[in-house]
């Protein structure tokens, strides 16, 4: 008896099944061929071993099995692109998410452009187109589901948006990260930055830190809480001494945060009898200067 056997096809098949609660998966490499008249099936290895890596490359060798030489020029006909970069802002993204300063911002457009500007400032500092240029890098749009892009006149309108949101944006990251929990201690100093430009509402003369002369500057306080975390930051004008600073962080305390029973810890020279005086009634007026 003569048997008549052809070769029609090898391929590739997965398979998968179910025993109980388990799923098996394997990956063969069968071959179809006539034998008298009838197409037959039988498994020439068991891929179930390889990588995902090696399993394509068997099946492309597969697909190409009749012009070989045509893989070698595979390499020829792709043009490699390098993509934004995504480690960097999806990184500092998760953590903002974390630390609940995207949802302090809220994510409408505004909330967005000031995210970025605070990423921007991680990532690499820089000015504000500064920041436009590393989102052309950094895939911000992508990262935070930007519909329409931005340039640096956009950045510095967002600063306006946050001046006028700053107590809301403050109140919330507190609320946030402290919950119920209200701190008993806060920290408060204060510093000064000098100016170059001429138009600055609150540049002015003053006790200047920075040591540079006839340079207009701003006074900045900032009020921590007892872990020495930034809970507000406030700035006055550059002729501003720093005591009548003081009563501003009290409100601030009661008001804007919910605290009631505190001490605020300051330098002795900001802390003084006019300043305890005018507290808000009920506020303790106790004071305890340190050497």
């Amino acid at each position: 008896m003569v048997v008549i056997c052809t070769m029609v096809d090898m391929h590739i098949v997965e398979n998968k099944s179910k025993s109980g609660k388990k799923i098996y998966r394997s990956t063969l490499l069968r071959e179809s061929y006539r034998e008298d008249g009838k197409v037959k099936k039988r498994t020439i290895a068991n891929l179930s071993n390889c990588t995902p890596l090696e399993i394509e490359a068997i099946r492309l060798a597969l697909a190409h099995k009749d012009d070989l030489c045509a893989l070698g020029a595979l390499s020829e006909s792709v043009k490699l692109h390098e993509g934004l970069s995504m480690g960097a802002a999806w990184s500092v993204y998760q953590v903002a998410k974390e630390l609940g300063i995207e949802e302090a911002l809220g994510k409408d457009f505004e909330g967005k452009l000031a995210l970025w500007q605070v990423m921007a400032r991680v990532i690499g500092q820089g000015s504000r187109l500064s920041a436009v240029r590393l989102a052309q890098i950094h895939a911000a749009g992508d990262v935070l589901d930007m519909k329409r892009g931005f340039d640096e006149n956009n950045l510095y309108d967002n600063l306006s948006w946050l001046s006028e949101n700053q107590a809301k944006i403050e109140r919330k990251l507190f609320e946030l990260r402290r919950g119920g929990n209200k701190p008993k201690l806060f920290l408060y100093d204060v510093t000064s930055s000098y100016l170059e430009g001429k138009s600055n509402h609150f540049g002015e003369y003053g006790y200047n830190r920075d040591g540079k002369k006839r340079k207009k500057q701003i006074v900045i306080g900032m009020l921590c809480d007892e872990s020495g975390e930034p809970v507000s930051t406030e700035v006055f004008r550059g002729n501003t001494q720093d005591p009548k600073t003081f009563e501003s962080q009290v409100k601030k305390v009661l008001e804007r945060f919910g605290c009631k029973d505190v001490t605020i810890v300051g330098d002795r020279g900001m802390i003084k009898t006019v300043q305890i005086e005018s507290l808000p009634e009920g506020f303790p007026r106790r004071c305890q200067s340190f050497p």
